[in-house]
């Protein structure tokens, strides 16, 4: 023991075990570095804009944005909503914009990009892009095809960036939903930190 009670060890560091704390403060330092750990998993803030006609009007329950929720917060994301719009360019380029203005790393959008009259998400989209980034969308549509998601497989879907956040189009069948996110996490991370410049530290 030296004068302040702290054990010395003279043997060879290969013979040193570490088994027992030598700090009883060690408890309490490891829940703090436990607690940093899980706060450096959250990748950041998003939010979900559903493109549904009967969603935006209340005549049909939502089920692809609690998905795409759920998804999105088991891959670290905090979720500032859930929006329901109709299939309206307007709607969908002010509910993108707001999301943009408040100053989410990621906003989703779920619906609307087939080739029907009312699948407007990716017209209302490229208004608002200031950089598009093809290659996530060529992957979304790729796996997707490859999944049996045939919605996914022929979205017209587009991802680029506005501002600092990134912008996704997904198709709106749950099985798109599934297998786009597991293709987007991965690629959004990465974006994100090219945006925020955590990539050059």
């Amino acid at each position: 023991m030296d004068g302040r009670g702290n054990r010395v060890v003279d043997h060879p560091l290969r013979d040193v075990s570490f088994s027992e704390p030598l700090d009883p403060d060690f408890d309490s330092l490891n829940a703090t570095v436990t607690g940093m750990e899980r706060n450096a998993q959250r990748l950041g803030r998003a939010l979900v804009v559903v493109v549904d006609d009967r969603v935006a009007q209340s005549e049909h329950e939502d089920t692809t944005g609690p998905l795409v929720t759920e998804l999105l917060e088991e891959a670290g994301f905090i979720v500032d909503g859930n929006v329901a719009v109709a299939g309206e360019a307007v709607e969908i380029r002010n509910a993108l914009n707001t999301a943009v203005i408040g100053g989410v790393d990621v906003v989703i959008t779920v619906g609307g990009t087939g080739v029907s009259p009312r699948d407007v998400t990716p017209d209302a989209t490229s208004g608002v892009l200031d950089r598009p980034v093809p290659g996530i969308a060529e992957a979304l549509r790729a796996s997707g095809l490859a999944a049996g998601a045939v919605d996914a497989g022929v979205s017209r879907g587009l991802v680029g960036v506005s501002g600092s956040t990134l912008v996704v189009n997904l198709a709106g069948s749950r099985a798109a939903i599934r297998d786009g996110m597991a293709t987007l996490t991965p690629l959004v991370t990465h974006v994100i930190e090219q945006l925020s410049g955590m990539d050059e530290i």
